[in-house]
């Protein structure tokens, strides 16, 4: 089975690039500079029609830390619902305690209201105090599917022996470990060697440029899942 690839989008056009070059699946965000917050309704349902891949959304009320008090948790569930009557295929969500652990409360009280969607935990997971305390804590929540994660470095590339042991950590479960921040298209068959990762995720490694604010090279994704395909 070949290695999953997951491609941010931020716009339709991204979408409809990165499923016809090859994206097994996307993760939809807005305000990339700022690591990606909750896309519109709108945007969403948009994304959902334009493409025959999955779209898991980002949830993420603002970029100011992963903490979040009770009124940020409440938009946070609002918005989980919205992703879910939006059509979404998962939600992609992270939340800490002040002590940079898992905040479980707010994680299952996140899991309840996606109602069955897939859910990834996204790169708060990097920010943790310790990664595999933090991955053990998610293991216990069946509905999490994928963590995203640079092995708490700002490259992926630069954690190589950290990810290689979250893999291990967490294989056999239902959760797969998703690489994902500072991959580019010439490090990613090596790195997937290395590491043995099942699923990888690109955001700015297959954009015009290599530019985060760029829009999808679809010959970039192309190149990806070609290199994927013959890992």
């Amino acid at each position: 089975m070949s290695v999953l690839l997951e491609v941010i989008a931020t716009t339709v056009a991204d979408a409809r690039l990165a499923a016809q070059a090859g994206a097994d699946r996307l993760e939809l965000v807005t305000a990339m500079g700022e690591g990606g917050l909750t896309p519109s309704v709108g945007l969403i349902e948009a994304v959902v029609s334009a493409v025959d891949i999955p779209v898991n959304v980002i949830v993420r009320p603002h970029s100011r830390s992963f903490v979040y008090d009770a009124d940020d948790s409440a938009v946070m569930l609002r918005d989980v619902r919205a992703a879910k009557a939006a059509r979404a295929n998962g939600v992609v969500i992270g939340m800490l305690t002040q002590a940079g652990q898992i905040d479980r409360d707010t994680l299952a009280r996140a899991i309840d209201a996606a109602d069955g969607l897939a859910i990834t935990f996204h790169r708060a997971f990097d920010e943790a105090r310790d990664l595999q305390e933090a991955l053990d804590v998610l293991l216990e929540f069946e509905a999490v599917t994928n963590v995203l994660t640079s092995g708490g470095k700002a490259s992926v590339l630069d954690a190589q022996a950290t990810l290689g042991d979250l893999v291990r950590q967490a294989s056999g479960s239902h959760c797969t470990v998703l690489a994902g921040a500072g991959l580019t298209v010439d490090a990613v068959a090596g790195f997937v060697r290395a590491t043995q990762v099942q699923a990888v995720h690109f955001g700015s490694g297959v954009r015009v440029g290599g530019k985060g604010l760029a829009p999808v090279d679809a010959a970039r994704v192309a190149q990806v899942r070609a290199l994927l395909n013959a890992a």
